[in-house]
């Protein structure tokens, strides 16, 4: 099954993730500037796209030189690249974790997870809203690195929704014939409209919209079992 690392928040520096320990015991990752840049530059892409991060315009923010910054990350593509891999570490933490730590492999699970990414665009993880939302539209026509970086980020994430409709199946919370990558296809489609809803209309009523689609998407793959879950 696809999954985020169970270490990513720390292997991707994400700000307040524990960070690794080599066998010496010695911290790595600990770096409190390299963290708090990352957490700024998240930020500020979500609202002004990954192009518009830069050295200075980070050095800028964060009132720091760039001779400071650039110690950190040698380029812009490299600061954009890490961007994308802390941006999708939180994800994982605040998204996918708390599901898998809740429920085992099935449909409650899945649930929890969907419902989870709702909560985290209503409580602004990010300043501009759903980062890989944002970043997706903006790089799908720019090849390069930085696009490969949304491009696997956005794998895991159909690749981890698909996974967990076939863990339902199996355990038959959903009928036999139901296709997984067309589920997931759905379900993604309908959070991403509840983030343009949010973001472009500033409407709360979206959440519970979407809250709704999502419940009843998945009844209507549902077995009796499966709808029993759904209801409780």
């Amino acid at each position: 099954m696809r999954t985020f690392p169970s270490d990513a928040a720390a292997a991707l520096d994400v700000p307040g993730a524990p960070a690794a320990v080599t066998p010496d015991g010695r911290r790595v990752r600990g770096d409190r500037t390299r963290r708090a840049i990352l957490q700024t530059a998240v930020n500020v892409a979500s609202v002004e796209g990954l192009e518009g991060l830069s050295i200075g315009r980070l050095a800028t923010e964060l009132n720091m030189s760039k001779s400071g910054l650039f110690a950190h990350f040698g380029s812009k593509e490299e600061l954009q690249i890490s961007t994308v891999r802390a941006a999708g570490a939180i994800f994982a933490h605040r998204v996918v974790r708390p599901a898998e730590e809740s429920h085992e492999p099935g449909l409650a699970r899945l649930r929890t997870m969907l419902i989870s990414w709702l909560d985290y665009m209503e409580r602004g993880a990010f300043a501009g809203g759903c980062f890989f939302a944002a970043a997706t539209i903006e790089m799908d026509g720019r090849p390069g690195p930085v696009r490969d970086a949304v491009a696997a980020q956005m794998t895991i994430w159909a690749g981890l929704l698909a996974d967990y409709a076939r863990d339902a199946i199996a355990r038959g919370e959903l009928r036999a014939d139901t296709d997984p990558e067309q589920l997931a296809f759905e379900l993604d489609a309908l959070g991403t409209a509840v983030n343009a809803g949010w973001q472009l209309h500033e409407d709360e009523l979206v959440f519970e919209r979407g809250r709704r689609a999502i419940r009843r998407r998945l009844e209507a793959d549902a077995t009796d079992t499966g709808r029993a879950l759904l209801a409780a």
